[in-house]
């Protein structure tokens, strides 16, 4: 019997909000701006980026994106299968995943930053260590852990989705997580990444899509407020601090 074997990427064209299957637009997460007005996101071949502030639906998107896919809300890959608290949203069935003619990738994975550490130790209690270079993950720093699974776990013809990949990263492993990311796209794998680090959104061709109070636009790497604010800061380091940390007279307590 032939043994199947995954194509290269992309794997999936766009991600598509089935309208008709919302009773209300003013419940949560479909009161989110970003969700409210989610018609089509199409996703770039190989590396899509999504940015904006806390709260304006980036990870809760993204998660949505993982469970539809079959994997766990909480991180990890279609194999690894529990839960510690059941807090996904209903979004998940209300998405549509159009994928390309590449059929299924080879390999998938949800890292998800605020609960990796629930994924590291349902890793370690199903003696799944091989995949991850054969250590603990919690006997390596947090940086070290995610850099393992970066460099160790994911493989070629994956789809891969990243919320908060730079959490646990130093500004130099950032750095070398371009390079590994580029590697991985060479090897035919699609990345969804939400951040917010202007270094790993600088990676070149990506897609960058802004969440926002109004919705979600695409923009580009300069318009990002992550790289003006970023560069604004380092080019003026004293103006910025003078302005940020100025004394106001009037919030100070009086002295006794």
């Amino acid at each position: 019997m032939a043994r199947w074997r995954s194509k290269p990427g992309p794997y999936v064209q766009w991600i598509e909000l089935l309208r008709e299957r919302i009773a209300s637009f003013d419940e949560y997460p479909f009161c989110i701006p970003a969700v409210r007005h989610l018609e089509k996101l199409v996703l770039h071949p190989q590396v899509t980026f999504l940015v904006g502030e806390n709260g304006t639906g980036k990870s809760t998107l993204l998660e949505a994106f993982a469970v539809a896919s079959g994997m766990n809300a909480e991180g990890g890959s279609r194999n690894l299968q529990f839960s510690t608290h059941a807090s996904h949203s209903a979004l998940c069935e209300s998405l549509r995943i159009a994928r390309t003619t590449a059929g299924s990738p080879g390999d998938t994975y949800f890292l998800r930053a605020e609960s990796f550490y629930n994924v590291a130790t349902e890793i370690e209690r199903i003696g799944m260590l091989i995949p991850y270079g054969g250590q603990s993950l919690h006997e390596q720093s947090h940086g070290e852990s995610f850099f393992t699974l970066f460099e160790v776990r994911f493989g070629k013809h994956g789809l891969y989705l990243m919320d908060e990949p730079e959490a646990a990263l130093s500004v130099s492993r950032q750095l070398q997580f371009l390079s590994l990311l580029n590697s991985y796209c060479r090897r035919g794998c699609q990345f969804v990444i939400a951040t917010h680090s202007p270094i790993i959104m600088a990676f070149p061709h990506a897609t960058i899509y802004e969440f926002s109070p109004v919705g979600i636009r695409e923009i580009k790497y300069q318009e990002s407020e992550q790289y003006r604010v970023t560069r604004g800061f380092l080019e003026h380091p004293e103006r910025s601090l003078e302005i940020l940390l100025a004394d106001d007279e009037h919030d100070l307590p009086e002295e006794e």
